[in-house]
């Protein structure tokens, strides 16, 4: 598994750009033996059918093939420059696996191999291989591509390395775990004039600046108290030079939450009061808010299968609840608004000043590929446990 994970991290492809990503899967799941390879799906996604040797209903929850469960890894690349200086670094400037897909990826072709070899369960594991997670919608593809009804199963999980926890624990939480992502995007429009005379024109730089800070009373004085949101204007451009008020400023930044009613507010208030300040400045403004994706929610059932498989690889003590959601994003969320299922975290810290995912001198800790492929595999066998007595059910 490290050898495919440095193969993979050395050569990164961005959201459905994964063609080597996705032929190097779909030639180790048929060297594991898998019953079947679907490649294409959504464009460059594959996905690995595996049949165990009896038959029984799964446990757990859910409207799909009751004998049969998914398990998801993310293929995908980053814009980023690596500046980890490592062997197996980035060989494609301006990309690099910065947030451990590489990882995923080789732990879910481990734990497929395992599965091909022993299969030592009832009913059919389908390795899900996704494109384009990092905000190109690849979650959201697979399933408008017909990823359940191709492949119909009753739950389906996943999974991502946190450097922020200790290397080998994992944390899971029932209800959301990662918060909904929007794009915010404003262009304000003025009139441009000579930076000494801004008396013959209307500038824009200064109503844009006067829309970011009454834009920071929408979480505060619009949002409950007791919900969570975030509005953050992450960069303002405009003018070409120092002495010149240009004719228009833009505006762009993000916003997060967990429930939809919070978004709504949220993208209401974006544009009411981007629109709106400028209007009273006597110029226009033009918004829009773009949503990513949903949050991340964890079923009740698949949690506790979750959190019972992680358990049994890593020990109790080794297996933690997460106490709040992070407000970072996972398209996984399609998924799961498809189907009941979990998505939890694997610590993956060699220490305080190991970088974290998205950072250009990131790399996944090799060290924790055994643990994730066997969580994967002890997940999918006790999802579709035989019956006790080894009956067909």
């Amino acid at each position: 598994m490290t050898g495919w994970r440095r193969d993979l991290h050395a050569h990164p492809e961005l959201g459905f750009e994964e063609h080597r990503t996705a032929a190097f899967v779909a030639d180790r799941l048929r060297e594991a033996g898998v019953d079947e390879v679907v490649t294409g799906l959504a464009g460059t996604g594959v996905v690995g059918v595996i049949h165990g040797r009896r038959r029984r209903a799964a446990k757990g929850e859910g409207t799909g093939d009751a004998a049969a469960v998914g398990l998801r890894a993310d293929m995908d690349a980053l814009p980023i420059e690596e500046a980890t200086g490592l062997p197996w670094a980035s060989r494609t400037p301006g990309r690099m696996h910065a947030c451990g897909h590489d990882g995923h990826t080789a732990m879910l072709l481990g734990a497929a191999r395992h599965l091909a070899a022993t299969r030592d369960f009832a009913g059919t594991v389908y390795a899900i291989f996704q494109p384009a997670e990092e905000g190109v919608g690849g979650g959201r593809a697979m399933v408008e591509a017909g990823l359940f009804r191709r492949f119909p199963m009753r739950q389906v999980f996943g999974l991502h390395n946190w450097p922020a926890l200790p290397e080998g624990e994992f944390a899971w939480r029932e209800g959301p775990i990662m918060a909904a992502v929007a794009t915010l995007e404003a262009t304000v429009t003025g009139t441009g004039a000579h930076g000494a005379m801004p008396h013959m024109g209307n500038d824009p730089v200064v109503i844009a600046a006067q829309i970011v800070t009454a834009l920071q009373s929408v979480v505060s004085r619009s949002v409950d108290p007791a919900e969570a949101g975030v509005l953050t204007i992450g960069r303002i451009s405009g003018g070409d030079t120092w002495n010149v008020i240009p004719e228009s400023v833009s505006l762009l930044g993000t916003a997060r939450w967990f429930r939809p009613e919070v978004g709504a507010l949220i993208g209401r208030k974006f544009t009411a009061i981007t629109e709106g300040v400028a209007a009273a400045f006597g110029a226009r403004a033009e918004a829009r808010m773009t949503v990513i994706c949903p949050a991340t929610v964890n079923a009740p059932g698949p949690t506790a299968l979750a959190r019972e498989a992680a358990e049994s690889v890593a020990g109790a003590a080794r297996v933690r609840a997460l106490p709040l959601p992070t407000v970072v994003g996972e398209d996984f969320s399609y998924m799961l608004e498809a189907l009941p299922g979990s998505y939890i975290l694997l610590g993956a810290g060699r220490g305080p000043d190991d970088p974290q995912v998205h950072h250009p001198r990131y790399d996944f800790n090799d060290a924790i590929l055994p643990l994730g492929a066997a969580w994967w595999a002890a997940l999918a066998e006790r999802a579709l446990a035989p019956a006790a007595d080894g009956a067909v059910a």
